[in-house]
């Protein structure tokens, strides 16, 4: 690309563009946030997930939500 080929982003009608863009940071709102919270887990247990790499917390999610679906009690059953 030739020096000449890239706009001159400090002209008015850039600015204008640039103040009002919307800036957006970070990942997009979900539809179901989490809830952050502490729980106390047995060091193996939380090794194991853990040892699996990247995504170790949603794993643990994902047990205890298996879990909760198999319990014949659980009101959203259905």
């Amino acid at each position: 690309m030739a020096e000449d080929d890239a706009p001159d982003l400090s002209t008015p009608e850039w600015r204008e563009k640039f103040s009002d863009a919307r800036v957006r940071r970070g990942r997009p709102p979900a539809e179901l946030t989490k809830v952050s919270t502490t729980i106390r887990l047995d060091a193996d247990i939380l090794d194991a997930f853990r040892a699996g790499g990247a995504g170790w917390q949603s794993r643990i999610n994902a047990a205890l939500r298996e879990w909760l679906r198999n319990q014949p009690t659980n009101p959203k059953q259905g």
